[in-house]
This record gives C-alpha cells, structure tokens and sequence, in this order.
C-alpha cells in the first residue's frame, strides 16, 4: 500500500501546533478529566484526536483508525484487519500537565500486526522522527535539518532510558544483564526516539502500555536498527485481542 508519509508528518503538525495553543494559551486549567482507569485526559487530547482522525479519513478512508481516544473497537470486528492506523494524539498527557515538554504527537501505521511506518511529533521542540519500511527513520529538526537515524551500539557504556512516570524495580533486574553504565529518564514515546539516534541503547517497560503508546516508536527504533521484542525474545505485535501491551525490551542490535 503506497502512503504518503510528508503528508502524515503534515498531520502530526497539524495536530501539534493545535496542542501548544492549548499549552500556552493564557487559561492555566487544561480541563482535565479522568478516563476509567484514572489517566488523565485534557482538552488538548481531545481537539489533536479530531484533527488525526479527520484528516485520516480523508486521506485514506478504507484504512480503520484505532486512536487512545476513540471507540473502544471489538476484535471480533478488527481481527481481519490487513491495515490500520494506531494514534496516540498527545502521549505524555501527564507531562503535558506538569508542562514539561515531554509529550508527543504519535501516528503508525501497522500491517499485519507489524508497524510500517511511524511518525512522532515533539511539538515544544518543534522535532519530527519519521520512519518506514521503505525510507528508513529520519529525524527532522526544529531548523529544518533532515537527519538520518541509526543506532549507536559500543561494546560498553551503554545508555539506558526510562520512564519518568513508570519505573519499576523490575527495569533494574533486566538492565543488569546488559552494559549499562548510565541511565537517563523521559516522558512519552521520545524513548525510543532516543534509541534510534543513538543517545542511548536499551529501554526495558515492565508492565503495561497500550498499543497507541509504543506503535510510532516501534516502527522507529526498528528502522533505525533497534528491535522491540517481548522480554522472552518472541515478536511484539499489534491488534491483539486485548490492546494492553505487556512487557517489552527495546534494544540495539549488536550487529550495527
């Protein structure tokens, strides 16, 4: 299927510029609610959802959109999905509250339960990462400076990134068995973006995600020369018949 990853980019700044009105607009209250498993949502969630989701169907109206902030989609009706879009409209709402800057704007597209293509927007930093089958991953800076991106993998000192919001004594338990001299921490999806150029090598998340939080930054980190696999090694695939993700270890291949 040909798709037009400048124009998905075009979205993903649509989107982001559309949050940091809400961001840095004069009303300190982001009205912020709790969704049914107590994580927040804000107006700037919402308005970025329908700005993807419309200018999706524009684009590409026979490819189903699952998105964190649409419908809940029975897999009885998704299963036979050959394609489909994977949205997080703002990952790291909880960074967006504490204004941070941490927080991203994601869009994948997955085939066959695997991510094609992914597209990450950092709106503060105005940096867009990009990634496909077929062009590999790019990162796009605030000056308008096009990088090709690939894993950095040294013999040692490696680089571990976490979560800000989730670490876990588990992350540590994993880590021991890699090279792993320093550790830095980050919201949202900018991990693997961290990993796919090369500022650090490995990323462990114990516990659950969902599949809009790691889809973009799959695709990624794979096309930089990462890999995201379960911890046991097996494939970390999308639409199944739970959305929850479970653990998973994203990390540089050492034949880089």
């Amino acid at each position: 299927m040909q798709i037009d990853i400048e124009r998905i980019n075009a979205i993903a700044l649509e989107a982001g510029k559309a949050i940091l009105e809400v961001y840095n607009g004069a009303q300190a209250d982001f009205q912020t609610t709790l969704k049914s498993d107590s994580s927040p949502l804000t107006i700037a969630d919402r308005i970025s959802n329908d700005i993807i989701v419309k200018a999706l169907r524009e684009a590409y109206p026979l490819i189903p959109i699952i998105s964190e902030e649409g419908r809940d989609i029975p897999y009885e009706d998704r299963k036979d999905w050959s394609y489909f879009w994977c949205v997080d409209p703002l990952d790291g709402t909880k960074e967006f509250i504490k204004r941070n800057g941490e927080f991203t704007v994601n869009i994948a597209l997955i085939h066959d339960g695997v991510p094609v293509l992914g597209v990450i927007y950092v709106p503060v930093q105005d940096v867009l990462y990009y990634a496909s089958e077929a062009d590999g991953s790019w990162k796009k800076s605030s000056d308008g400076t096009v990088t090709a991106l690939k894993v950095s993998t040294p013999a040692g000192d490696w680089v571990s990134v976490g979560s800000r919001s989730h670490a876990s004594e588990e992350d540590e338990k994993v880590l021991a068995g890699y090279p792993v001299t320093s550790s830095i921490t980050v919201g949202s999806s900018l991990k693997f973006c961290m990993i796919a150029e090369g500022e650090a090598q490995v990323y462990y998340r114990h516990g659950p995600t969902m599949e809009w939080d790691t889809a973009a930054g799959h695709a990624i980190a794979n096309y930089s020369g990462a890999r995201v696999t379960q911890p046991s090694g097996e494939a970390f695939s999308y639409n199944k018949p739970s959305l929850l993700n479970g653990s998973f270890l994203c990390i540089v291949n050492s034949c880089n």
